[in-house]
């Protein structure tokens, strides 16, 4: 055996006996000497002591952590963590002691592991499988060379030791202060705009996969941006999944708001629930920090752990764990909310504890309903899903009639259900509940912002452009970080001709939430109506690619083409989903143009039957791109006595082009008073 200072004790559970072995048979192919027992060592007190003894003389501590660490409650190798972590609060922070390396794609906040193993960088070992270079990075730490310096002879002994289970003891490692959040401020600076690679080199860490793969300069992430993943639920039961995400989208929301800080969306953030390596996460989605927690409820109770991570460098630089009453949720979203802000050093708009609480409950059970119906409204893809949401905000509502926030949620619900339906009375009385909810909602928070989108939602589709504008414009003053906000206002921006607004919207929903199909079809639309038909389609690609089975996409794909010429390629997008109403209308259009006049007048024969009246204003583009302007005008006509929902497209539709100089249509320009 060598000189104790230089022997390395190996820390695994009995199941990851195999990549353990062969971690040790990479030491020794490189000529470390390593001591395998394999026999089953059990607890015990001559067995602790000699444990104890050893922890207390290696060199590095090598705690190999997997899914199977993950799942145990109890094992010898946690006395054994424990007993690293409480020798490493002993050190200098200089000193490198502990050397996490993890066999899988287990994360650093659901593995578990005592908070000194989460201060360094962890090395990624897939199946115990072991690069040279991390050999070298064990070499070098041994000898105390510098992590560039020259290399030299060394020699060490790993001591690894099948693990049993200890049932009548398991560590609880002591919570450390929180760092003061200006210190974090500028560490986060100086790591990511000076030396983000400085803390690696100083330990002689091995640089991450992601690192050794580009150019230290080639991710370069906006200044102040994060990503909210959500937070994993450790309550033990997976129907309370609905709550750690309802309260992850809830502080991802407060985020939104603080000025200058760039807030991935809900689906991109929400794409990553099997929390993959924060590398890809940052990666994907173009973001240099990462907030990740979890989530712990009991009865009224609720612990939340927090982290905020350096996406470019891994490290982390901020964290803290939360124990409160269920009812003080709203107030924790704050306390979080501005300690990342501080961390991040970034201006808020106003006073963020009085925007986060704005419209809120203090009623758990209240808000426990509200978090059932956003689970329920996030997923949806159909009208008809709306209809348990709106069963879960009546039910928030009814708990505590002043939450205001249920009853915007409640209103944009409404109107998404009333748009689909098919029978008029049902719509119009659909659309009544929507804005008795969304003024309710304004009465109860004025300076709500989701009160004003509901409202200037459900304006716009009763066409009452003028109110609706300035709903959307109040709504973006106050969420002007929100993609929700930007999503439906820059839609509403892009009818009205303000194509320059619409576009830039677009684009930063884009960068908001890029892995969100309705982030590209939004800027799709907006294209399509501005005329750019080629970007139109390269925009709709990008839906297709992440939601194939999204059918009105091939149909508006099929406009594009056919604004292009591209006539065969239009005819091949539109009949992609043949039957769904939106390509009976591209299809009537393009077999027309291709001289199949008898296919287009089927096509539209039975788009009329399955929908009737309904669909006037389609019908007036058909007819209008068939040069029939007298039938055109007649169904324009019957849209606008039936207040079709479709007509807020009239100023900017490409189909309508052939009617433009017509004194009718002007008319109903006129009629529907669109805003300049």
């Amino acid at each position: 055996m060598t000189e104790p200072s230089h022997a390395v004790f190996l820390s695994y559970a009995s199941q990851d006996v195999e990549p353990a072995q062969k971690i040790c048979e990479a030491l020794r192919a490189a000529g470390i000497e390593v001591w395998f027992d394999q026999s089953e060592l059990r607890g015990g007190d001559a067995w602790d002591q000699k444990i104890r003894g050893e922890i207390h003389d290696c060199a590095l501590f090598i705690p190999v952590i997997s899914a199977n660490t993950a799942s145990r409650r109890e094992g010898y190798f946690r006395l054994e963590w424990d007993l690293a972590d409480q020798r490493s609060h002993m050190m200098a922070r200089s000193r490198v002691f502990v050397v996490p390396v993890c066999l899988d794609a287990t994360t650093e906040m659901a593995a578990d592991v005592p908070e000194s193993f989460q201060r360094v960088q962890w090395t990624r070992l897939p199946g115990g499988v072991t690069p040279a270079a991390f050999v070298e990075r064990v070499r070098r730490l041994l000898s105390g060379e510098p992590a560039l310096g020259p290399s030299k002879t060394a020699s060490a002994v790993v001591r690894v030791a099948r693990k049993g289970f200890l049932t009548s003891w398991r560590s609880k490692p002591a919570l450390l202060a929180t760092i003061a959040l200006l210190v974090v401020g500028l560490a986060y600076l100086v790591a990511t705009r000076v030396v983000p690679s400085m803390r690696g080199a100083e330990i002689g860490a091995a640089p991450s996969p992601a690192a050794q793969d580009a150019p230290a300069t080639a991710f370069s992430p906006p200044p102040h941006s994060i990503a909210v993943l959500p937070f994993v639920n450790l309550s033990g039961d997976p129907s309370q999944d609905y709550f750690s995400d309802g309260l992850t989208e809830e502080l991802l929301n407060s985020l939104s708001e603080i000025n200058e800080l760039q807030v991935a969306a809900r689906t991109s953030s929400f794409s990553f629930k099997e929390h993959p390596d924060i590398a890809t996460v940052a990666h994907k989605l173009k973001v240099g920090a990462v907030l990740e927690g979890s989530v712990r409820r009991s009865a009224n109770t609720i612990r939340i752990t927090a982290q905020l991570i350096n996406a470019v460098t891994g490290f982390h630089l901020w964290s803290k764990t939360y124990d409160r009453d269920l009812g003080d949720v709203l107030k924790l979203q704050t306390e979080i909310a501005t300690a990342v802000a501080g961390a991040l050093k970034v201006t808020l708009l106003g006073d963020v504890a009085a925007k986060v609480e704005l419209g809120g409950t203090r009623n758990p059970a209240a808000f426990d309903a509200y978090l059932r119906g956003e689970k329920t409204s996030s997923s949806r893809r159909e009208a008809k899903d709306f209809l348990p949401a709106i069963a879960a905000y009546t039910e928030a509502i009814r708990l505590d009639p002043h939450y205001a926030l249920a009853f915007a949620a409640r209103s944009i619900a409404h109107s998404g259900v009333a748009q689909e339906e098919e029978i008029e009375a049902a719509a119009r009385e659909g659309f009544d509940k929507a804005k008795a909810d969304a003024r309710q909602a304004l009465a109860l928070a004025p300076d709500l912002a989701q009160a004003h989108l509901a409202l200037a939602y459900v304006l716009e589709i009763n066409l009452d452009f003028t109110e609706a504008s300035e709903g959307y414009e109040r709504a973006l003053a106050l969420a002007p970080g929100n993609a929700h906000v930007l999503r439906l206002s820059g839609d509403f921006a892009g009818y009205m001709g303000r194509f320059d607004a619409a576009l830039a919207a677009a684009r930063r929903v884009v960068v908001l939430d890029p892995l969100d199909r309705s982030s590209h079809h939004m800027l799709g639309d907006a294209l399509y109506a501005a005329r750019r038909y080629e970007e139109a389609v390269g925009a709709w690609a990008e839906v297709i690619s992440l939601e194939p089975d999204f059918k009105a996409i091939y149909a508006q794909r099929g406009l594009a083409y056919y604004g292009l010429g591209d006539l065969e390629s239009a005819r091949a997008s539109c009949e992609t989903k043949p039957d769904y109403w939106a390509s009976q209308q591209c299809l009537s259009v393009i077999y027309h143009k291709l001289g199949r006049h008898a296919d287009a007048e089927g096509v539209l024969a039975k788009y009329r039957a399955a929908v009737g009246d309904a669909a006037a204003y389609q019908y007036a583009t058909i007819y209008a791109q068939w040069g029939n302007r007298a039938k055109a005008l007649e169904w324009l006509e019957t849209a606008l006595r039936l207040r079709d929902p479709g007509l807020e497209y009239l100023k900017t539709d490409p189909l309508m082009d052939p009617l433009r100089q017509e004194p009718g249509f002007q008319a109903i320009l006129r009629e529907l008073k669109f805003p300049n």
